[in-house]
């Protein structure tokens, strides 16, 4: 499972022009799921997501984590994540979990946010999406669930 992670001063989802998914300051996630990703895994990327500490303190200190700045997250699968770029000039996707696969995992990483406490907003599975980031910072980082 990978993740990018987009700490924004606000973010926005739309599927077929209607907005499905918003929040003000937080993390969009971006999400990845690969072939025989696990439960565990997604506990994990949560885990770390959460913790993460990259919101400022008083002192201006990047030092906060999530649920410390009152930030929210929005969600947003992406099986593009999975991209292998090793050949030719098409991306082949063979990596990424079929929708049958990864939609329960999808679904699974969602409610494993949600018990954070944190607000947690999401795009729509397997749709075609426009998603609105104002970054903040701009702070973007890379998780894989396998770099543990």
């Amino acid at each position: 499972m990978r993740a990018v992670v987009q700490r924004v001063s606000r973010a926005e989802v739309r599927a077929n022009g209607r907005i499905i998914g918003k929040i003000a300051r937080g993390f969009v996630v971006l999400l990845g799921v690969a072939g025989g990703d696990s439960e565990a895994d997604a506990a994990h990327l949560v885990d770390r997501i959460a913790g993460m500490r990259v919101f400022a303190d008083d002192a201006g200190k990047m030092n906060r984590s999530l649920a410390q700045a009152g930030g929210a997250i929005l969600v947003v699968s992406q099986f593009t994540l999975l991209a292998d770029t090793n050949s030719g000039r098409r991306p082949s996707f063979t990596g990424a979990a079929a929708p049958d696969e990864a939609r329960p995992l999808y679904e699974h990483f969602l409610s494993l946010a949600r018990m954070r406490g944190v607000k947690v907003e999401s795009g729509e599975f397997g749709a075609t999406m426009e998603v609105e980031i104002i970054n903040d910072g701009p702070v973007t980082i890379i998780l894989d669930s396998r770099d543990k």
